[in-house]
């Protein structure tokens, strides 16, 4: 199994497409890597010599990946929170960043559904009365 940037890229996909399990690198970055290292984007990652596995991992060295770029992510979220800008506050308080509407989306985001009902008459007075005394 060929180990590009950290990663045990899957064997039975074209590498064009095993290159997209890494973090950080998509359709472009996987076609531009390939072209820099000259290797053939149909070939099976499992059909890859040691000096294509080399020369891809010298061009995937020159990109921000996995780790670093996870952490990149992470300070940038950071630096926004205490800024206090608005992308921040949206961030600490576990909203969507991006102007999605929260009324009736945004479950993945804000969690479970919590049901808040109107009480009856009856149950109210009851939990008034307590209070009173």
């Amino acid at each position: 199994m060929p180990r590009i940037g950290g990663i045990d890229i899957p064997i039975q996909k074209k590498t064009r497409i095993a290159l997209r399990y890494i973090f950080g690198v998509g359709a472009t970055n996987s076609d531009m890597v390939l072209r820099e290292a000259r290797v053939d984007g149909e070939k099976r990652a499992k059909d890859l010599t040691a000096d294509e596995i080399a020369r891809l991992q010298r061009v995937m060295d020159k990109i921000n990946t996995e780790g670093a770029l996870r952490k990149i992510v992470r300070e940038n979220i950071e630096r926004l929170k205490r800024i206090g800008s608005y992308r921040g506050l949206r961030h600490i308080h576990s909203l969507p960043v991006h102007g999605q509407r929260t009324r009736v989306n945004a479950r993945t985001r804000r969690g479970k559904r919590k049901t808040i009902g109107a009480l009856s008459k009856e149950v109210a007075e009851k939990m008034a009365a307590p209070a009173k005394k």
